[in-house]
């Protein structure tokens, strides 16, 4: 399988390089999301690169003052199109406790993206790492983010300074089922 040694290499990594990333490696891993499966081929999702040293640190004060996020030299954050699956001129809102079945099926399918970004990266030997810690009351204001879009993450995204040990992973003997539970 050639892409089990990015899924098998792949890390979050928290430390970066000073090294620029450029717009047509960044356009590749965008590409690379953009392929990704949603329900109803909806592609609900939206990406927000960020450069900008002083929109960075906002960020990363929004993400409970993760600071090693500054490290990275580009942030792309990911969102979820609600309005993608529910076709209304309707205001809609969302957040952390909005019980819709539509807003879990975006943030699934743009999740499957973030992660074709991931694995790309991996690829094309580019750090990550996915930050979630946070609020869309907070991170919303910052990026001039509507309210019917939610926020799924975080991506740091540079060239690794660090090599982080694969971390314990459960066998495939404790999760494996057939049929029924």
């Amino acid at each position: 399988m050639r892409m089990m040694k990015e899924i098998a290499t792949r890390r979050s990594i928290r430390k970066y390089k000073a090294e620029p990333v450029s717009d047509d490696v960044i356009r590749q891993l965008l590409e690379s999301a953009c392929l990704a499966p949603s329900g109803s081929n909806t592609q609900p999702w939206h990406f927000i690169v960020v450069r900008d040293p002083q929109i960075k640190a906002q960020l990363a004060v929004a993400s409970h003052q993760q600071q090693w996020m500054l490290a990275a030299p580009v942030f792309i954050v990911c969102t979820a199109d609600l309005r993608s699956r529910v076709k209304t001129e309707q205001p809609l809102f969302v957040d952390e406790n909005t019980p819709d079945e539509e807003l879990k099926q975006v943030i699934r399918d743009t999740s499957i993206a973030v992660t074709h970004i991931l694995l790309a990266a991996t690829e094309l030997a580019l750090g990550t790492c996915w930050v979630a810690w946070f609020t869309q009351a907070a991170i919303r204001p910052i990026l001039n983010i509507p309210e019917d879009k939610y926020v799924v993450g975080i991506l740091t995204l540079g060239y690794a300074a660090e090599e982080p040990a694969a971390r314990p992973r459960k066998n495939i003997e404790d999760v494996l089922h057939y049929d029924l539970w």
